[in-house]
């Protein structure tokens, strides 16, 4: 009994000291961060290393690195694309990194949201399925998944982090090749998930890092948690939905592991076209609270700039051509306005005040009295809905053409107010407002055109509206191009110019007949 005891109060010893040498200045949450996502718009260095100070100054000591593609593995060399670091400046990064007190974690999906490795046929044997390329097969993985402990060894040579985030969400194909739904139907889905994830969090074990991982999937089968190892950390997304999305959340905060909370700035729906504002400043608001009551440890902000999943290009009934993100969204450069609301977020006690935030924030960064801030607010947050096939998906009936008009009044509003310092951020906003007026413009013609009494004579007419927009893009594109030199890579920026123009593009080509 007195040995037992002696073990307990060592173990609640060494909780204590640890807890304390990873958290020394107090702050509930010991881990705070912000997640990257390079697997599109990829950020020059200078770019980075200048987020890594606005961290800094923010209060944060996390930078979690979503590299995909941008990183330079030298054992596998088809992994890395065309925007890839070189290994020199990912360890400068790393380091400068550090010396400002900032953790950089790598994350590497080992699981879902594997395109751009799948794609290449050396890994053909490991895919789930032969046409969609997105998730490893865990039953055709070896004991110790030589690809992934390649992957990570690679990793642990340049970060100095003791953690490796394995990803392991939006494993949407489980079960579904024929090896998988036999197992599926023995043991349950749950099975093949864990033992899997088990398998990848034990290589990481052994490389001395501690596992990191998305919680949803381990959410929707919660009677296999327990399975993995002790040193595991979830980390439990939340745009602003239930806390029971995904599966009870209850048997999560149960399981005894370390959680972090991940709210975000840009996810689904936004794209280029829209940004809901509200949602995110609300998701911060909400959030973030709610985690520090239930004991989480950490705080990682995710940015994503596309959805993870992949339009696939075939050149033949087996091979693929190329890959292409599904849904793009503005750059992070310009978010500020939420990354200082995240902040805030985490640095006071008390929940987000989202009118005194933008108030505060309206009238240090732009000048802005407390009218001019609330026109600015308005303007940012009318109907923001997105167009679904057509349709304008509000809650109450409105047509495209209405939904035009109202981002007509915000980008008027936006105009109308002058801010007299921080002009190129003030910029970013009128960029979006007109990049949405664009795009909504378009959608008005592309609504005529597809009415069934739609005339063919009045295609000519259609031919000019889509020239004048054609034209309106180029001013469209050489601001995007400006304001975010330095920050994108510059093949990057031509790319995202290309992708924001395409379908009007096509649509043209294709009523004008160009040949």
């Amino acid at each position: 009994m007195k040995k037992l005891l002696s073990t307990l109060l060592m173990l609640i010893a060494l909780n204590t000291a640890f807890a304390q040498s990873n958290n020394p200045d107090g702050n509930r949450f010991p881990v705070r961060g912000f997640h990257l996502d390079l697997r599109n718009q990829v950020m020059t260095m200078d770019a980075l290393k200048k987020f890594a100070v606005k961290l800094k100054e923010s209060g944060m000591n996390t930078l979690v690195m979503e590299w995909e593609g941008t990183y330079p593995y030298e054992k596998h060399p088809m992994i890395p694309n065309r925007y890839a670091y070189t290994k020199a400046e990912v360890v400068s990064f790393i380091k400068y990194c550090n010396d400002l007190g900032i953790d950089v974690i790598p994350l590497q999906q080992s699981f879902g949201h594997v395109e751009y490795i799948l794609r290449n046929e050396r890994y053909k044997e490991i895919r789930e399925d032969q046409k969609d390329f997105s998730q490893v097969c865990p039953l055709e993985t070896k004991g110790d998944s030589a690809l992934f402990t390649d992957l990570y060894k690679e990793l642990g040579t340049t970060h100095t982090s003791k953690y490796i985030h394995i990803g392991g969400d939006e494993t949407y194909l489980l079960g579904h090749d024929e090896k998988c739904r036999l197992k599926a139907e023995k043991e349950g889905k749950s099975k093949l998930y864990i033992d899997y994830i088990r398998m990848l969090c034990n290589i990481v074990i052994k490389l001395g890092k501690r596992p990191v991982l998305w919680a949803d999937i381990a959410l929707k089968y919660p009677e296999a948690i327990k399975t993995l190892p002790k040193g595991t950390v979830f980390v439990d997304w939340n745009y602003g939905w239930d806390m029971s999305r995904f599966g009870d959340h209850q048997k999560l905060m149960e399981s005894g592991y370390e959680i972090w909370g991940s709210p975000a700035v840009r996810s689904s729906p936004d794209n280029y076209n829209l940004t809901t504002w509200e949602k995110h400043f609300k998701n911060i608001r909400d959030f973030i609270p709610v985690s520090e009551k239930l004991g989480y440890k950490g705080m990682i902000m995710t940015s994503w700039s596309t959805s993870g999943i992949y339009s696939t290009v075939f050149e033949s009934s087996t091979d693929i051509a190329d890959l292409y993100p599904i849904r793009h969204v503005y750059p992070l450069s310009g978010f500020n306005i939420l990354f200082d609301a995240y902040k805030e977020g985490l640095n006071s006690k008390q929940p987000l005040n989202i009118d005194d935030f933008i108030q505060k924030y309206c009238k240090e960064h732009f000048g802005f009295n407390k009218a001019q801030s609330k026109s600015f607010w308005t303007a940012l947050t009318m109907t923001p809905y997105e167009i679904k096939q057509g349709e304008v998906a509000s809650p109450t009936p409105m047509s495209v053409q209405q939904l035009l008009d109202s981002n007509h009044v915000a980008v008027k509003t936006l105009y109308s107010l002058k801010p007299v310092k921080d002009l190129e951020e003030y910029e970013h906003f009128k960029l979006m407002a007109d990049i949405r007026d664009y795009y909504l413009q378009y959608q008005v013609i592309e609504k005529q055109l597809n009415d069934s009494a739609f005339k063919v004579a009045a295609t000519p007419v259609v031919i000019e509206k889509l020239k004048t927009l054609l034209a309106a893009s180029k001013g469209l594109n050489d601001r995007f191009s400006l304001l975010n030199k330095g920050y994108l890579n510059p093949a990057d920026i031509e790319y995202e110019n290309e992708v924001r123009n395409i379908k009007i593009i096509n649509l043209y080509n294709r009523l004008s007949r160009k040949k």
